[in-house]
């Protein structure tokens, strides 16, 4: 490894799903700058999220812990758990490093920094286009924050967020950045999350290609299905939605990736520019999946793979020795795994109280894998109503996943090597009963060990089957819909 700090970038995108990545993609799919990072660097195949939601992922960037340690198991104000210190910027500002967000951090407040130096945000960009003296405005098509309708952008390619996230970026490289100390810049990218609505060409590139079909499982018409679940689909209709407006969602949401990527690229090309590129070592991933029609859903929050399962690269300096270039490492990572590795690659030693391991270590097979990551999800509001402190618990060894809901309760056991799709529940299966009974206990140890803050008794807990009829699931109003003068970091 090289003595000298390398710059770091950190590239997030905003529900993407894993199989809507580089190589796991259909094969029509167009990444190739996110391919040239999988082909000079490491691709983690099993990287997860333990709380498949916005804030709760980037809480886990931020601090090197699990949901279970940083406590954010649902979006809410992450001033309430950080502060200025003890966050990723803020070590890396210690370490010596200028620090930047540009992009949607999900803070709150707005403004929160958090230990960043400079933040750029959507907001930003919202306000620059109100001033701009145009009729051409962005997000003008009607389509909210959490609709799986698919739409086309009402501003031209290089006017969308998307384009003006990238140009931010290269503008730091290029001209705001001090060139005498590393950087950490965190380039989040707000797409491809709902509106479905990529600008042209991109809106069309897909509409003719072989769109995979929804995948449903055999427990989603079922008594196993989980109630909270079902709810959550009833409450957005996501349900309800025909075949032909999934599959142009589905055109859709692959069009935004490769915006994506394809202004991913300018961000690389500024680094090119400087000769920086080759000793910059960057990380790729997502906050979160998205369920897109699969098991009759959309959005995340379920542990499911289309929300849970996100793609995970990293691509080391080029004079660095053994740099694992090209390679697949199929160790269970998460977000809380980017702090300790960022923190070690600029010279520093994690906190002690970090639940995340050196990525860098464990490519190099320095470092023994974790043999289980454990998600949670925080509770609805119909749970709470009956005292349940969470929508469900999870954990997978990254062969077989298993899911407990208290409400019902309801159970999930999936053999991800045969079944990678989660289309059969083998909960009550007697051929899966001994490995059903491996992962509900150590789930539950583990609960154990933190206290069983989450447990009843020493156990998991159990509550009836609340009474709210799907009728009043779909008269709750409409989430996600907000304008562009909505104060809070969620507009795409």
């Amino acid at each position: 490894m090289a003595a000298t700090q390398p710059n770091i970038l950190l590239i997030t995108t905003d529900q993407q799903r894993y199989d809507a990545s580089g190589g796991a993609g259909p094969s029509f799919l167009r990444t190739p700058h996110y391919d040239r990072l999988r082909y000079e660097g490491v691709t983690f195949t099993r990287g997860y999220t333990d709380c498949p939601v916005c804030v709760p992922s980037r809480m886990g960037i931020m601090t090197g812990k699990q949901v279970f340690s940083h406590g954010m198991s649902g979006n809410g104000i992450t001033s309430k758990i950080l502060g200025r210190e003890g966050t990723l910027p803020w070590y890396l500002r210690e370490l010596g490093y200028q620090t930047i967000a540009i992009g949607k951090m999900h803070f709150g407040p707005e403004r929160a920094r958090h230990g960043f130096d400079e933040m750029i945000l959507p907001d930003d960009y919202y306000r620059a286009m109100r001033h701009a003296g145009t009729d051409l405005q962005p997000m003008r098509h009607g389509i909210g924050q959490n609709e799986l309708y698919p739409g086309m952008a009402t501003v031209p390619e290089a006017q969308t967020l998307t384009s003006w996230i990238a140009e931010q970026c290269v503008n730091y490289i290029h001209f705001r950045r001090d060139p005498s100390v590393p950087f950490f810049l965190w380039c989040s990218f707000t797409k491809p999350h709902p509106p479905f609505d990529p600008p042209e060409p991109y809106y069309s590139m897909y509409r003719d290609s072989p769109i995979p079909e929804p995948v449903i499982g055999d427990w989603r018409e079922t008594d196993d299905c989980p109630a909270s679940f079902a709810r959550q689909q009833q409450r957005r209709s996501y349900d309800l939605l025909p075949p032909e407006v999934i599959r142009e969602a589905r055109a859709a949401y692959y069009g935004l990736i490769t915006q994506v990527d394809y202004n991913l690229s300018r961000v690389y090309a500024a680094l090119e520019d400087l000769k920086l590129y080759h000793e910059t070592l960057t990380i790729y991933t997502s906050d979160h999946g998205e369920f897109l029609g699969d098991h009759r859903g959309g959005a995340k929050s379920h542990f499911h793979e289309p929300a849970a399962h996100v793609p995970f690269a990293m691509r080391l300096p080029s004079s660095w020795d053994n740099r694992c270039h090209g390679t697949h490492v199929d160790a269970l990572v998460t977000h809380a795994d980017i702090l300790p590795t960022l923190l070690k690659v600029a010279g520093g030693d994690p906190p002690a109280d970090t639940d995340g391991q050196d990525l860098v270590a464990v490519a190099r097979g320095e470092h023994e894998p974790r043999r289980y990551l454990e998600a949670m999800n925080g509770s609805t509001p119909v749970q709470r109503e009956q005292g349940i402190a969470y929508n469900y618990l999870a954990i997978t060894d990254g062969q077989w996943k298993y899911m407990w809901y208290p409400e019902g309760p309801a159970e999930l056991l999936f053999n991800l090597e045969a079944d990678p799709h989660e289309e059969r529940n083998l909960a009550h299966s007697s051929e899966a009963a001994a490995k059903k009974e491996e992962l509900r206990n150590e789930l539950v140890r583990r609960q154990r060990e933190r206290g069983g803050e989450f447990l009843e008794d020493g156990d998991l807990p159990e509550r009836p089957l609340a009474q709210v009829s799907e009728t009043e699931m779909r008269n709750l109003g409409q989430p996600g819909a907000h304008t562009e003068y909505y104060d809070v970091d969620v507009l795409h």
